[in-house]
């Protein structure tokens, strides 16, 4: 009978197919999905090869919700690089509002799994779990923050209303996406949701 060769790994190789590994199983089923076991079984290893890279199933969580936030950062730059570079700068700071949110949008229907996992470590926000950040080198909040800094140069919002305002357009956005991906909008189809979202993105310029 033939014997199955091991798969082996070059030093830091299991590290990112282990990452690898747990990034999909976000992608299948949000980070309850995430389990160190299964993990090293899709990286083709023992169990117990895991542990020198990750302690616990904790600690492939926190790697798999930066890599997810990571993603989303890319999907809101990707949305942003479509906007044309010829319109005016009025135009440009309300469009790139727009492109930010839409791409929040859009991946939280497309990635719901990993969209799930982007907040699902409860001190994401603390310097213990590294934030992802995107090719630019920022994370989804800091390009809402950078894009309201935009309408206050562009003089569309006035600087006095400018403080903590990406908390209340990133609340709005995130409670839709939320209730459309896992509450009761659910059943609203793909035109439905693109709608309601254009209107909850003209509702925050309006608001802000």
């Amino acid at each position: 009978m033939e014997v199955a060769k091991r798969v082996t790994y070059r030093h830091g190789d299991l590290h990112q197919a282990l990452l690898d590994a747990g990034v999909q199983l976000a992608r299948e089923g949000g980070p309850d999905a995430i389990v160190l076991r299964e993990a090293t079984r899709r990286a083709g290893v023992v169990p117990n090869a895991a542990y020198r890279h990750f302690a616990d199933r904790r600690a492939l969580l926190h790697a798999v919700c930066a890599a997810s936030q990571s993603a989303l950062a890319v999907a809101i730059e990707i949305e942003l690089a479509t906007l044309p570079s010829h319109i005016d700068p009025v135009a440009t700071a309300r469009a790139r509002l727009r492109a930010v949110g839409t791409g929040y949008m859009r991946f939280a229907q497309t990635e719901s799994g990993l969209f799930r996992t982007v907040f699902s470590v409860p001190d994401t926000t603390q310097n213990s779990v590294p934030a992802g950040v995107g090719a630019g080198g920022l994370t989804a909040f800091q390009l809402l923050a950078t894009t309201l800094d935009g309408l206050v140069d562009a003089g569309i919002l006035p600087v006095e209303r400018r403080p903590s305002a990406e908390y209340l357009a990133w609340s709005a956005v995130h409670g839709l996406a939320t209730l459309i991906i896992d509450g009761p909008l659910r059943s609203l189809d793909s035109a439905q949701t693109h709608a309601i979202g254009e209107l909850l993105l003209d509702m925050v310029e309006r608001g802000l």
